[in-house]
């Protein structure tokens, strides 16, 4: 498939040989298809590239930096069209997703290719022999593996697809070609959990070092689940049972492989009404972008700002219903009396807990009346990537004009944080 080019940068070292509208055809002699396959043969010294021009091919030398880009814009990000999950998950949260959201909230993505160069997460269901054998050659690793279960029937019928029978063979099959993987492992309550969690944790310890780390989460269920399994969502007793569960092995891993390897999300620890562990704990923070130890760092970060300023009066906090006490622990021991709001999830019921997931409609319902000061904070990720809007569509301007307050979104970042509530 021929890549064609949208703009070319003014120091490329194909400026005077390209134009806008040129189709890229190969590299080296290689095919290049998307963005890994241009990253990746376009590296060396000396290149040889053949582009087609109103339809007729044409081969051009150059010689630039090992390394340097070549400074081309495609039409799209992947030089190609991102790859459609095929799966029908049994706790996909996609599929409980109300009517009448925008339309890119329902796309489902399983791409390896997003995976390695955003850090998403795939099943390996969707991938081909021809992507196999490449991620193999061209090293594309780390890549993210969501497995829920190593058992060849159970992870078929988590998955809702027979392929996902091949899920660990593949994974060992990658293992022995040196490619990492770091994994998670949605629990839902008898289903994976147990016996079904024991094996799944020794299969994937069996592959260290190539399986670095796991998280382990706890399945999120709305309210809108029509025509979907029942399942059953955690509680208190049943987070608890997981943590000692998966933390057990942990420690039989950190004595084995010097790594715990396997790491509980902060929602586990919350629903169990535990305290979130030390820092020490998450090694190296391999999963946090998971939802793994980010209360933990956000907090340590926090207390390492702290320098005695004094915090400024004019602001409060919203937050999810899990992180509010968290968030207010934080503000009184910088000495803020602020009022921090846990906003309970009515869009997708009050199981969903999380700050992320947190619309401007239960914002502006459950924030109006409210003693509220001149700003109003809230984390970054109740945004959409850019900030411009909430997962409902209402936008920051909306809530500012309708609660009366300047809105200010908040990275998830403790040292930001701080340096919101001080002068």
């Amino acid at each position: 498939m021929a890549s064609k080019i949208l703009k070319i940068d003014m120091n490329s070292p194909l400026r005077r040989k390209a134009e806008p509208g040129d189709e890229l055809i190969s590299i080296d002699g290689h095919e290049i298809e998307d963005v890994l396959d241009y990253d990746y043969w376009s590296y060396g010294e000396k290149l040889q590239v053949v582009l087609r021009r109103d339809g007729e091919e044409k081969t051009v030398r150059i010689r630039k930096e090992e390394g340097e880009g070549l400074g081309l814009e495609f039409e799209t990000y992947l030089m190609d069209k991102p790859r459609r999950c095929a799966n029908h998950c049994i706790f996909c949260f996609v599929d409980q997703l109300p009517k009448g959201m925008r339309s890119t909230l329902y796309f489902k993505d399983d791409d390896a290719r997003l995976s390695f160069l955003t850090g998403s997460y795939i099943t390996l269901t969707n991938l081909s022999e021809r992507e196999i054998e490449r991620i193999l050659q061209l090293r594309i690793s780390p890549v993210n593996v969501s497995v829920h279960a190593t058992e060849p029937a159970l992870r078929s019928r988590l998955l809702g697809t027979l392929r996902g029978a091949e899920g660990y063979a593949l994974m060992k099959r990658l293992a022995a070609g040196r490619i990492q993987m770091n994994c998670q492992v949605v629990v839902c309550p008898g289903v994976n959990d147990g016996g079904h969690l024991k094996r799944t944790m020794e299969d994937l310890a069996a592959l260290y070092p190539a399986v670095p780390s796991v998280s382990i989460v706890p399945v999120g269920l709305t309210r809108h689940r029509e025509d979907l399994m029942r399942l059953t969502p955690f509680d208190a007793e049943k987070a608890a049972e997981v943590l000692d569960q998966v933390e057990g092995y942990a420690q039989t891993c950190l004595t084995r492989y010097g790594s715990r390897i396997f790491f509980c999300a902060d929602e586990l620890f919350l629903k169990a009404e535990r305290a979130i562990p030390p820092e020490d704990y998450y090694e190296d923070y391999p999963q946090i972008e998971n939802g793994v130890g980010l209360m933990r760092s956000m907090e340590e970060e926090f207390r390492d700002a702290l320098d005695g300023r004094k915090c400024r009066g004019d602001f409060c906090v919203a937050t999810g219903v899990s992180a509010a006490p968290y968030i207010e622990k934080l503000l009184r021991a910088a000495g803020s009396d602020a009022p921090v709001y846990g906003i309970k999830n009515d869009f997708f019921g009050h199981t969903v807990d999380v700050a992320g997931l947190v619309t401007g409609r239960d914002l502006l319902a459950q924030l109006c009346g409210k003693p509220l000061r001149k700003r109003l904070l809230i984390p970054h990720v109740m945004l959409r990537h850019g900030g411009d809007v909430f997962l409902d569509d209402v936008n920051p301007a909306q809530v500012e004009q309708e609660l009366g307050v300047a809105l200010t979104a908040v990275d998830n970042d403790g040292t930001a944080l701080y340096k919101e509530i001080t002068a």
